[in-house]
C-alpha cells in the first residue's frame, strides 16, 4: 500500500511539473524542428515547394534583392489544380514587385522532401552552384537541411527559414494550424529517423 502511495505521489508531482513547465517543454519540442542560420553569399537560392501562402518564395526573392545570390531556383511540384507550383509561385512574387528575371522555374513530380531533393540536387549541379541558400518554412528547416546535405554532400547548403503564419517554436500549440503543422513535421521527422 505504501508503494502505491509513492507511485501516486510521484505521478502527481510529474503532472504538476508538466503543467507548470508546459511552455518551456513545448517550446523545446518546436525549437528542435528549426535549424537555420543567417543568409550568406551563395551561388543560388533554392526555394522548396509546399508553401501555398507565398512566404517561401517571397523570402527567396528578398535574398536575391539583398544581393545574397543572383537567382532563385523555384521548386515546382505538380498538383495544384493541374499546375506546377513554380508556375503559380513566380507570378505571385512578380505581383509583389520582384522581377521575373530573378526566378528559374523547375517543374517536377516529387511527392516528398526526399523526392524533391532527388530532383533538385542534380539541377543544382547542372547550374554549377557550389553554395546554395535553401529556403523553406521554419518548422521544415532541420529535416530539409538534413536531406539535402545527405544527397548533395559536395554542395554547401545554408538553410534560411521563411516565416510561417501559424507555426512558431515559442507558440505553435496555441492555434490549431500550428498544432497540426508540428504534429505532421514531427511524424515526418520520426519516419526519417527510422528510415521510412
Amino acid at each position: 500500500m505504501k508503494k502505491l502511495g509513492i507511485v501516486f505521489s510521484t505521478v502527481g508531482v510529474l503532472i504538476v511539473l508538466a503543467v507548470l513547465l508546459r511552455a518551456p517543454i513545448l517550446t523545446t519540442v518546436g525549437s528542435y524542428l528549426v535549424r537555420d542560420g543567417p543568409p550568406e553569399k551563395a551561388d543560388l537560392v533554392v526555394v522548396l515547394g509546399g508553401d501555398f501562402l507565398g512566404n517561401r518564395i517571397l523570402k527567396a526573392a528578398e535574398l536575391v534583392r539583398q544581393g545574397y545570390a543572383p537567382r532563385v531556383l523555384v521548386s515546382g511540384p505538380a498538383g495544384a489544380y493541374g499546375h506546377y507550383e513554380c508556375d503559380l509561385a513566380i507570378p505571385f512574387a512578380v505581383s509583389a514587385g520582384y522581377p521575373e528575371a530573378y526566378f528559374i522555374p523547375f517543374e517536377h513530380n516529387a511527392h516528398s522532401t526526399l523526392e524533391e531533393a532527388q530532383a533538385i540536387v542534380p539541377k543544382v549541379r547542372e547550374l554549377h552552384a557550389n553554395h546554395v541558400l535553401l529556403v523553406t518554412s521554419d518548422y521544415h528547416t532541420r529535416r530539409a537541411g538534413n536531406i539535402f546535405r545527405s544527397l548533395g554532400p559536395d554542395i554547401t547548403w545554408s538553410v534560411v527559414a521563411a516565416p510561417d503564419a501559424y507555426f512558431s517554436a515559442q507558440g505553435w500549440w496555441l492555434n490549431r494550424e500550428g498544432r497540426k503543422t508540428a504534429a505532421i513535421e514531427w511524424a515526418k521527422t520520426v519516419a526519417e529517423w527510422i528510415g521510412l
